[in-house]
């Protein structure tokens, strides 16, 4: 990996996610909760409609980290707050998850922290996702 000093942003990515994402998501991962495929159970919960799962939003954006280190194994941390659902209505047009990246901070040992964030249109939907990366 070249030298990264902070400010270093790495390449955005978008991920399109629709109902048949959360159909393919629930069977990996086992989380078959029906707020995530029936709009009757997530408005009974207060829910405007379905919502993607919490760890497929955290799991997307820690994508982008993992592909710009060229190695999972140099992701060492990484954290995040979930802070707004992504409502996934049914429909053809998918959903759009938008994550940015950038590093705020050149820590010991060859390391940086790299903070990230993850909207969908103007509404961000993780809140204070960081991970720390070995970068040497």
């Amino acid at each position: 990996m070249t030298a990264v000093e902070v400010g270093t942003e790495l390449p955005s990515q978008t991920v399109r996610i629709d109902r048949a994402t959360l159909v393919r998501y629930a069977g990996a991962s086992g989380d078959f909760n029906p707020i995530h495929w029936s709009d009757r159970v997530a408005r009974e919960v207060g829910l405007e409609g379905v919502i993607a799962h919490g760890m497929l939003t955290m799991g997307a954006a820690a994508r982008l980290v993992t592909e710009w280190a060229g190695d999972p194994e140099r992701v060492e941390e990484y954290s995040t707050r979930f802070t707004n659902p992504i409502a996934v209505p049914d429909s053809d047009e998918p959903v759009e998850l938008v994550v940015t990246g950038k590093v705020a901070a050149v820590l010991d040992d060859g390391r940086v922290r790299v903070d990230l964030i993850a909207t969908v249109g103007e509404t961000k939907v993780l809140g204070m996702a960081r991970a720390v990366v070995r970068v040497a």
